[in-house]
């Protein structure tokens, strides 16, 4: 290979992806999602000719199973990646600093794309002795690929630390997932359905870092509860097992009225499909720094009414003021009284916006294959 483009092809993009030595699921995560998004966008790139997906985990495809069914792309080794490849992006396994050392040394060019906010990730990581995320692992990069989330908390800390440029990309998603998942389960509408006299809320906040908990959700349900007790007839918090053994925890829940009326359960983690309409007509969430959810994509979709604090989904959802309990119960409260009556304009907004984050769209295709020819660019000044 030489230091340019290839000569007479096009080019070989391969997308890192942490096959464990066990079952794994599509929905385990938003990273999975997002590694299968990319690859959908790549393959329709003009100046790519293959895509393949590079295991960076000790699993196999078989131990894989239906998770690399729904894979867009074939799969390679290491070994396979570093002869086969011209570009290589770093998502769901990182690379061995050796190995980016290597692949450089043959012309490749290596992408970091990071999808999370690995500022405050690595912080609370470091500060409270939780496990390492290596994101400092000495490999070099030709580019850093982020997200507009979190651009304002992470850009400048990927450049300085990474030594490498940023670019902030489009947030990839359709509604594939979930409808395969309809599919598999015998078909059956994935909707909100209007006509309930009282509404079943749901927060589905993973809870596992600071940037996406369930904690102000809870107080702005309780807050509305206690404007319009006829209003919520159950409120359902998922991702919550964990928590329901912590001390302080079950004190701030039994402060709520919503918790000593018995009208509050706190759940398991469970798939979005598994989630809406059997269980809940609405989703109250809240992030800080966090502002573009896959959760987000999935309740706009089904049309359901999502109560929300990001100003990244433009005017789709009932947004609240970021940290501000009580505009959120606000929020909750006109989603009530609203959502049926003008339930075609919010599917109709939330269609639109869906559209422009989707992988297949030309004007996301257009933007990430300039992208990966930009990576061949001469250096200012070489």
């Amino acid at each position: 290979m030489s230091a340019g483009l290839p000569q007479g092809r096009g080019l070989r993009v391969g997308v890192t992806l942490y096959l464990r030595g066990d079952s794994q699921s599509i929905w385990e995560n938003g990273i999975f999602q997002n590694c299968y998004f990319l690859l959908m966008l790549l393959k329709r790139a003009a100046w790519v000719e293959r895509c393949y997906i590079v295991n960076g985990g000790p699993g196999t495809i078989e131990q894989a199973g239906d998770f690399m069914a729904e894979s867009p792309a074939p799969l390679l080794t290491m070994a396979e990646a570093m002869n086969e490849l011209d570009v290589v992006i770093e998502l769901s396994a990182q690379l061995d600093p050796e190995w980016t050392r290597a692949f450089h040394a043959r012309g490749g060019r290596i992408v970091g794309m990071r999808v999370a906010n690995d500022h405050v990730i690595d912080a609370e990581r470091m500060a409270y002795g939780l496990s390492h995320g290596l994101l400092m692992s000495g490999s070099t990069y030709d580019a850093i690929w982020t997200l507009p989330a979190f651009e304002e908390t992470c850009a400048s800390y990927y450049s300085a630390s990474s030594r490498a440029p940023v670019r902030v990309m489009q947030h990839l998603w359709n509604g594939r997932f979930v409808d395969k998942a309809l599919e598999r389960r015998g078909g059956g509408a994935f909707g909100y359905v209007p006509g309930a006299t009282r509404w079943r809320l749901a927060i589905m906040e993973p809870n596992i870092c600071s940037v996406k908990t369930c904690h102000l959700p809870l107080v702005l349900c309780d807050l509305a509860y206690r404007t319009a007790p006829e209003s919520f007839s159950v409120l359902r918090v998922f991702n919550a097992l964990k928590l329901k053994e912590h001390t302080n925890f079950v004190l701030f829940a039994n402060s709520l009225d919503m918790v000593k009326h018995g009208i509050a359960t706190f759940e398991g983690r469970y798939p979005v499909f598994d989630i809406f309409q059997k269980e809940a007509d609405a989703l109250v969430s809240h992030h800080w720094h966090n502002a573009q959810n896959y959760l987000y994509y999935e309740a706009l979709y089904g049309g359901f009414p999502l109560i929300h604090n990001s100003h990244l989904i433009d005017d789709c959802g009932y947004r609240y003021a970021n940290f501000d309990c009580e505009d959120g119960a606000l929020a909750l409260v006109q989603a009530f009284r609203e959502h049926d009556l003008s339930l075609e304009n919010y599917r109709r907004r939330a269609r639109a916006f869906l559209l422009r984050l989707d992988p297949e769209n030309e004007t996301n295709v257009a933007f990430y294959g300039a992208e990966i020819m930009r990576l061949f660019e001469p250096a200012v000044g070489a």
